[in-house]
């Protein structure tokens, strides 16, 4: 098993490396001039070429990569291209935001998703399975952008529930700060319980047609006890995979509900960053995006390495 996890983490640590290439990459394509969009429309030549030495535009691709990759290394993320501020002291507040809104959605989609989804493949083609599927699939339908406009429509606009702008600072209550992010996280968790639901009851549902299965059934074993004693801890291992990925949606896939309620977090920060064209902040925040991706699917391989014997041994099911 031990081998097993150095394999998967030396496998992260290669996938970083080929994002960081692809970040820089794309990064040097975007169109447009960072001299320019800094110094504006009536910068001389002079003032523009003496803006890009002293940035170190005027280098060579391959050394700047390698120059911004050793930085990434030793913590130093860059300087900002707008404001001349470490990009790190401007970023990780806005990680910590971000986060914090990640981990408010997940506690409440996690348990509710995987829960809908046993109960779904427990009382399969019964009324409940039929509208939580109708629901599942409409809400995985609808465009995240599209869901916050009517959460926004019914909850703030019509009947003065909730803030339709997700305001947060520093020093904030946990009360405010809860009622501020209560609709953002509402979208965040209607998208991520229909994926998880319809994922869980699969997964249970092709555990239970198996023949032992069957065997617990004809030993008069009740429904409920069967799917929660035996067909659920067998179907862990898929399951964990399909939180793990929501999960970095959740964290890397907010960019459009950030920017539709205006929350402080990494996600509009990076949209903020793109539009000025401050290349460091962009590659910074793409960067953050991936290890935070890279991490939540090794520990969602580990934990399936050590939920599943198979993986374990792999020797022992060749045999």
């Amino acid at each position: 098993m031990g081998k097993l996890i150095l394999q998967r983490l030396g496998l992260g640590v290669v996938t970083l490396a080929l994002v960081s290439v692809l970040v820089f990459a794309g990064t040097e394509i975007l169109p447009g001039d960072v001299a320019a969009a800094i110094l504006g429309q009536n910068a001389t030549p002079e003032s523009l070429a003496a803006l890009r030495e002293q940035l170190g535009l005027d280098a060579g691709a391959v050394s700047r990569y390698f120059a911004w990759a050793g930085g990434i290394l030793h913590g130093d993320l860059g300087v900002s291209l707008a404001n001349r501020q470490p990009v790190a002291d401007l970023l990780w507040p806005r990680f910590l935001n971000t986060m914090a809104l990640a981990g408010y959605a997940a506690i409440i989609a996690v348990p509710l998703a995987v829960g809908l989804g046993i109960l779904s493949a427990a009382w399969r083609g019964s009324l409940f399975d039929r509208i939580a599927n109708v629901v599942a699939l409409a809400t995985v339908s609808l465009p995240e952008y599209f869901l916050g406009l009517l959460l926004i429509l019914f909850f703030s606009v019509q009947w003065g529930l909730l803030p339709s702008l997700a305001d947060t600072w520093s020093g904030m209550g946990l009360g405010a700060w809860l009622q501020a992010t209560t609709l953002p996280m509402l979208v965040l968790v209607l998208v991520t319980v229909a994926q998880i639901m319809r994922m869980t009851r699969t997964t249970v549902l092709g555990v239970m047609d198996q023949p032992y299965i069957e065997t617990a059934y004809l030993k008069g074993i009740p429904n409920g006890r069967v799917v929660l004693r035996h067909a659920t801890p067998n179907a862990l291992a898929p399951i964990i995979n399909v939180v793990a990925f929501n999960l970095t949606y959740l964290i890397a896939g907010v960019v459009l509900v950030e920017a539709i309620f205006n929350y402080n977090g990494l996600g509009r920060f990076m949209v903020d960053a793109v539009s000025k064209r401050d290349l460091p902040m962009v590659q910074a925040a793409a960067m953050v995006f991936a290890a935070v991706y890279v991490i939540l699917n090794m520990i969602a391989d580990i934990s399936a390495i050590a939920l599943n014997p198979r993986l374990r041994h792999p020797r022992s099911k060749e045999a």
